[in-house]
């Protein structure tokens, strides 16, 4: 009997030859047990810095760490075994240098066995993400709205409602591509804007609050699902299980009030 071949993970360059081609599916996941779950269906698993506030009860991501982000990075990773596991540097640890954006992405690839790092920002980064890609760290880049800038932005506002401003998005895709960025998440611009963004850029765009159109789409798992509280109004809610939870434990506090739970399976025999 042969052995069985081992299950080969979704590679940065896979992911670059989608451009145009069968739609990209990625989700993020904070957790090995939610990791397996969404591990069949997605091409790409990011582990989101989202986590900050979807885990952590942070107000934003700016409170994020290094350690928060290898930590639950190791947890993706241990819990797949297909898809591509994308971790997102936290705001500090790269924008300093590209020698400052080497350590720290080496350091979460080496600490994660993740097969990419994501950061923000668009021209100004540029030669970040060549200094990181030329070293061998693949890299998935972010522009539109940027959420480690929402103190810049004013807030989480939607990027190119004003047609003077898609040049210079459009140049800072561009650039992110050009540096050599396998794939490019677009966030929180007006349609028109992201499909412009798609035609002009050689990487797959990754949409979330964008386009249709674009190359691929992304949300935050734990919104889709119904975990959270308030979502973008962008956000389609595939299931409610927030709802079932509650009731779920108002079931077994009753269960236990009323010492009906035992008998019902809660005692080792």
């Amino acid at each position: 009997m042969s052995a069985q071949a081992p299950v080969k993970r979704v590679t940065a360059p896979q992911i670059l030859a989608r451009k145009g081609a069968t739609p990209i599916v990625a989700l993020t996941a904070y957790t090995a047990p939610l990791a397996a779950r969404v591990d069949p269906h997605a091409d790409i698993i990011l582990v989101g810095d989202s986590l900050g506030m979807v885990v952590h009860g942070l107000p934003s991501t700016i409170g994020v760490t290094m350690e928060m982000m290898i930590l639950h990075g190791q947890a993706v990773v241990r819990g797949s075994s297909r898809a591509m596991v994308v971790i997102d540097m936290p705001f500090g640890s790269y924008e300093e240098s590209p020698q400052q954006a080497f350590r720290n992405a080496a350091r979460i690839m080496g600490e994660t066995g993740c097969g990419a790092v994501k950061l923000e920002g668009g021209s100004r980064m540029a030669p970040t993400i060549r200094f990181l890609t030329e070293r061998g760290i693949p890299v998935m880049g972010h522009v539109g709205l940027t959420p480690q800038q929402t103190h810049t932005f004013g807030g989480f506002k939607t990027q190119g409602r004003e047609t003077d401003s898609w040049a210079g998005h459009i140049q800072d895709a561009a650039d992110v591509a050009e540096a050599g960025a396998f794939s490019i998440v677009v966030e929180g611009v007006v349609e028109d804007l992201a499909d412009r963004i798609t035609e002009a850029v050689v990487a797959p765009t990754i949409g979330i609050g964008a386009s249709v159109r674009c190359d691929g789409q992304i949300l935050v798992l734990d919104d889709m699902l119904g975990l959270t509280g308030r979502v973008p109004r962008f956000v389609r809610r595939f299931a409610d299980l927030g709802a079932q939870a509650d009731q779920a434990i108002a079931d077994y506090a009753a269960a236990v009030r009323d010492r009906g739970f035992p008998g019902d399976g809660n005692v080792y025999r």
